[in-house]
């Protein structure tokens, strides 16, 4: 049983198949794009133990060249770049042929990009593993690796062929995985949908053990980003504000090393956080809103400031100067989603840097 979001992009666009027991299909939603029987697929060490053999299995008849990597935030860099698009050359991955991430958001934006690259272009499917992969990055063709300038500032807008959202396969999930995905489930909520987010205020604590609520919040995620998508798909205007928290999220992560001390999402949760607060400092809403943003991350026991990340920090002032390699930087002027309410966000420079130090010290 699933549902089918379609993604409106004229020759680019595309369905994403969100439900249960899409696994055991997953060769009879490929085989339409297939012109041989043969798929290449990039995967990681964890996904590969869990779901390798039933992705096989779901691929019936079609044949299926893998390549496992490493798992983590690190992956996503100028080596196992080149190492994705050599395999695929060395397996001869044809300009017709299809690659599928099957993993988390490091192995679809990492994976996505090498197929942008290869051959200046091949197809590629999304078998996203995660709820943060599921609801943001496996939709909407952002691809990319991170440098030690800071996160995927390189990269290709890409879209993929098709997604199979199998909520099923979040079974197999860690639980710090599946809170830090719902830290992008809520991002939907808090930025365009108040009654989405009044939902979640109900249900979230119920999603991981009820897999037709989980389904429906992916359902309602992917919905949600795939019309902003459609408006703006290379993010010249209203796709920005898919970047709620994600100033605030990309200098943390850089400040951590991208490591295990920080998950995207527990990132993106700290950050929804902030800019609620930076919000209400700027008298753009009411001081109730960020309260009733931090109430619903504390009952979902999601991280909400800079003292809830292990290990040291830099200070307010280092944190700042990263949000300046932020790919969101206009004319040398930080661009941040804030937001007048819940539900009614939008992007402006106009942040005065001293409001952003403040709240940094009152999250450190």
């Amino acid at each position: 049983m699933s549902e089918v979001v379609h993604v409106p992009l004229g020759a680019r666009a595309y369905d994403v198949h969100v439900g249960r027991g899409l696994m055991a299909r997953v060769g009879a939603a490929i085989t339409p794009l297939l012109r041989r029987p043969r798929v290449f697929v990039v995967t990681e060490e964890r996904v590969a133990a869990a779901h390798l053999s039933a992705l096989r299995t779901g691929l019936g008849d079609i044949a299926a060249e893998v390549l496992t990597l490493p798992p983590g935030e690190a992956t996503k860099s100028w080596n196992q770049l080149a190492r994705t698009v050599e395999w695929l050359l060395d397996a001869k991955c044809e300009r017709g042929d299809v690659v599928v991430a099957f993993g988390g958001g490091v192995i679809g934006d990492l994976v996505g990009f090498a197929a942008a690259i290869l051959r200046r272009g091949v197809r590629f499917v999304q078998i996203p593993t995660t709820l943060l992969a599921q609801v943001d990055s496996s939709v909407g063709g952002k691809t990319g690796i991170n440098t030690r300038h800071g996160k995927n500032l390189v990269g290709a807008f890409h879209q993929p062929s098709l997604v199979l959202a199998d909520v099923d396969v979040l079974d197999t999930l860690p639980d710090r995985d599946f809170r830090a995905g719902y830290g992008e489930v809520m991002k939907y909520g808090l930025l365009g949908d108040a009654d989405f987010f009044a939902w979640l205020e109900k249900n979230g604590p119920r999603l991981a053990g009820d897999p037709d609520l989980r389904a429906e919040a992916v359902r309602h995620s992917v919905a949600m980003k795939a019309e902003i998508v459609a408006r703006d798909e290379t993010e010249q205007g209203d796709r920005a504000l898919l970047n709620l928290g994600h100033t605030f999220c990309h200098a943390l992560e850089a400040a951590t090393g991208y490591s295990d001390r920080l998950l995207h999402g527990e990132g993106v949760a700290i950050g929804c956080a902030l800019a609620f607060e930076l919000s209400a400092r700027m008298g753009l809403c009411p001081q109730e809103e960020p309260s009733r943003v931090r109430a619903h991350l504390a009952r979902m026991d999601l991280m909400r400031d800079l003292r809830d990340i292990p290990g040291d920090l830099p200070d307010a002032e280092a944190l700042l100067a990263l949000m300046g390699q932020d790919k969101k930087v206009v004319a040398g002027r930080l661009r941040f989603v804030l937001a007048r309410g819940i539900g009614d966000a939008f992007v402006t420079d106009a942040v005065d840097p001293e409001d952003v130090l403040a709240v940094l010290r009152f999250a450190a």
